[in-house]
């Protein structure tokens, strides 16, 4: 397939990336076309929609061989199922699927036209293939059954940030980050109370703890990371 764009986002790395899009809708990205693809006709009509699907690459999972089975985050990491019943990254082909919000289309720029969106679960840099408006009267089956994710309640964790570390970063950031980290960023078979976790999310350096229900971050900074190129 040929790759038609690169989505900017606050994630250098795959840690902390929420598992669906639209789980934290807080999150920014920009769909910037590569060259060749930066027409503005192209998205003639698409400003109509408020939500459209991002098909793009696992860039960071992607093997030679594959397996017929994998272990989803949601049953614990422990339970094997088959690949194509779930959303692992670790597919025969390394291609993903994201529902996210159009925010808005913005057709001047340095970089030529650009979509600005939210809600995504991709990481920096991640290569795009195509791109395809959400159509509620299609997309949407309300009676559509859960599989296995309907038997696993949905899970957050409380957010507990020092007063001293909040002063350090910009609201918006810090909105974002409380919604990434209610979402609990650790491998579900992780339950050590005194293991510390890190990630990097935007231009921050964050650290935290896990005790029961309660999150609690231990360090948070500014670094400075920039995007891909």
């Amino acid at each position: 397939m040929i790759e038609i764009a690169k989505i900017r986002t606050g994630f250098h790395s795959k840690f902390g990336i929420p598992r669906q899009s639209g789980l934290v809708p807080e999150l920014k990205g920009t769909v910037v076309f590569n060259p060749e693809y930066r027409n503005a006709d192209a998205l003639r009509g698409l400003e109509g929609f408020s939500h459209i699907w991002l098909i793009w690459e696992f860039s960071e999972a992607i093997r030679e061989d594959w397996s017929p089975t994998v272990r989803p985050p949601r049953l614990g990491g422990n339970t094997r199922l088959g690949v194509f019943a779930t959303r692992s990254p670790f597919r025969p082909n390394p291609i993903g699927l994201s529902c996210v919000k159009l925010e808005s289309i913005e057709l001047s720029t340095p970089q030529g036209p650009v979509l600005h969106v939210s809600g995504a679960d991709l990481m920096d840099g991640t290569p795009i293939y195509d791109i395809k408006p959400y159509i509620p009267y299609t997309d949407c089956q309300p009676s559509a059954t859960q599989g296995f994710t309907g038997t696993v309640g949905m899970h957050r964790l409380n957010v507990s940030i020092p007063s001293e570390l909040t002063s350090k970063t910009d609201p918006g950031t810090l909105t974002a980050l409380q919604g990434i980290l209610a979402e609990d960023p650790r491998p579900r078979f992780h339950d050590d109370p005194d293991r510390e976790y890190g990630f990097d999310f935007e231009n921050c350096s964050v650290k935290f703890k896990v005790q029961g229900d309660t999150l609690t971050v231990t360090e948070l900074k500014k670094n400075r990371l920039s995007s891909r190129s």
